[in-house]
C-alpha cells in the first residue's frame, strides 16, 4: 500500500486537445527529480474499445505520482514544493484553462499472473466512480473484495490497484474533487487493453457490477497511454 497524488485536465472551450511534447518533456523533468517520488505515470489519451463503456475522450492530460507516505506527498503539492512551482511556472500552457481535478488518495496494489511491468510506456485503463454510496464502507468492502479477483483474469494485465480517498492538504491551482474510489489496470499496448475488453473476462465484470451496493454519480473509463518515470 502506498499514497498517490492524481491530476486530470480535460479540454474546454478553445483549448489545445492535446499536450506539447515540450510540455511532457519538462513534466518528465521535473517529476525525475521530485523529492520523495517512488515513481509517476504520465497520461496522455489512447484508443481502445470497450464492450459496455465509451465516456468519450480521455483526458488530455493526467498525472498520478506515487509516494511511500503521506507527507513525502503533501511535501510535493505544498507550498514550496516542487509540483506547485511548477503549475505556476507558465511551463504548462496547454492546461490553462482546462477543467482540473486533483486527489490524494491510498493505493491498494493486487497481484496479477504475469505482471511484467513496462520499462516506460504501457497503455492503462484509468476509471473513477465520483460517488456517492449509500453505505461506503458496504460499497468498497464488496468492490475491493470481489472485483480485483476478476480485473485479474483479464488477458494481458499487467497491473491492477483500487484507490479510496483520504484527507490531504496541498497548495495546488487544481479543483479538488472527492471521488469514492478509482481503479487502474495497465496493459503493453491500447490493443492489448481492447483485446482483454472484449474477452469473456468482461462479461464477468458486468455481472459483478450488477451486485454492487447502491451508489450514485455514475462511473467513467478513459484509456491512457502511459508513460513511466522513476526517479534518478
Amino acid at each position: 500500500m502506498n499514497f498517490c497524488y492524481l491530476a486530470f485536465f480535460e479540454h474546454a472551450g478553445n483549448g489545445p486537445r492535446t499536450v506539447s511534447p515540450d510540455e511532457i518533456r519538462r513534466l518528465e523533468t521535473c517529476l525525475g527529480g521530485l523529492a520523495g517520488l517512488s515513481k509517476a505515470h504520465i497520461y496522455t489519451p489512447a484508443e481502445a474499445s470497450d464492450v459496455y463503456n465509451d465516456d468519450g475522450a480521455s483526458p488530455m492530460l493526467g498525472l498520478q505520482l506515487y509516494f511511500p507516505s503521506i507527507e513525502t506527498l503533501e511535501a510535493a503539492i505544498g507550498q514550496g514544493g516542487a509540483l506547485k512551482a511548477l503549475s505556476e511556472s507558465g511551463d504548462l500552457p496547454s492546461i490553462e484553462g482546462a477543467r482540473s481535478s486533483q486527489q490524494a488518495m491510498v493505493n491498494r496494489q493486487f497481484a496479477v499472473p504475469d505482471p511484467r511491468p513496462a520499462e516506460t510506456t504501457a497503455c492503462s485503463y484509468v476509471v473513477h466512480y465520483p460517488g456517492p454510496a449509500a453505505d461506503l464502507n458496504a460499497w468498497l468492502t464488496h468492490y475491493i473484495d470481489n472485483h480485483p479477483p476478476i480485473m485479474a483474469r483479464f488477458p494481458g494485465v499487467r497491473e491492477l490497484e483500487i484507490l479510496t480517498r483520504l484527507d490531504w492538504v496541498d497548495a495546488m491551482p487544481w479543483t479538488r474533487v472527492d471521488a469514492i474510489q478509482r481503479n487502474r489496470i495497465m496493459f503493453d499496448s491500447p490493443e492489448a487493453l481492447t483485446e482483454a475488453l472484449h474477452s469473456p473476462v468482461r462479461e464477468d465484470m458486468r455481472a459483478d457490477f450488477g451486485h454492487f451496493p447502491a451508489f450514485e454519480g455514475g462511473n467513467f473509463h478513459y484509456p491512457m497511454a502511459t508513460r513511466i518515470i522513476r526517479p534518478s
